[in-house]
């Protein structure tokens, strides 16, 4: 697992850590000191705690005129055990949406297991995003992740599934990568 880095080469556009905006702003990261932990394995040290014990976070890049977060995540979100969606709301996406940000796009192909208890959180966010025009998609999550949230009812509040499957997602600028994912919406809603 400590082998696993968050996507970094938009870091010529964006650093969370030097974003005054940012929920992260001011972290400092130690490259050789690995100490954070899930369960009993290390991460790479540039992954962000945002509350959970099980689940990590990079802001890997914001655009405030756009209002769009891409984020990437690693680990197991446990919304039974942790509440997960909960601390997500409150402790990062509630400070992004208080500057804007309406548009988020999740990285899920390091989210390793998934376990919805209600529904209650993702409706909320997804109504804040909505009265603001915006929208949730998560990208390249596994199989087992995609059903556990189908059989929960988040369809309902954020788009995945196959039309989200967008491996080269790393290929692409930012702003290519929202447009891209756009698009996809637009298809479904055709």
């Amino acid at each position: 697992m400590h082998t696993i880095e968050p996507y970094y080469n938009w870091r010529d556009l964006y650093v969370a850590s030097e974003d005054k905006r940012s929920p992260f702003y001011g972290r400092v990261y130690d490259e050789f000191k690995f100490h954070q932990k899930i369960y009993n394995y290390f991460i790479h040290p540039q992954w962000d705690n945002f509350g959970s014990p099980t689940l990590y976070v990079k802001v890997i890049y914001v655009d405030y005129i756009q209002n769009v977060a891409i984020l990437e995540f690693l680990g197991e979100w446990n919304d039974c055990i942790n509440n997960d969606i909960m601390i997500l709301k409150r402790n990062l996406i509630d400070p992004m949406m208080e500057e804007e940000i309406s548009k988020f796009i999740l990285v899920g192909e390091n989210i390793l297991n998934l376990h919805v208890e209600e529904n209650d959180y993702y409706e909320e966010w997804y109504q804040d995003v909505a009265d603001e025009d915006g929208w949730i998609s998560i990208l390249n999550l596994r199989e087992h992740i995609q059903e556990e949230l189908q059989n929960a009812g988040i369809h309902y509040y954020m788009n995945f599934g196959k039309y989200f499957q967008f491996p080269e997602w790393r290929t692409l600028r930012p702003e290519h990568v929202k447009d891209n994912i756009e698009q996809r919406m637009m298809f479904l809603l055709e």
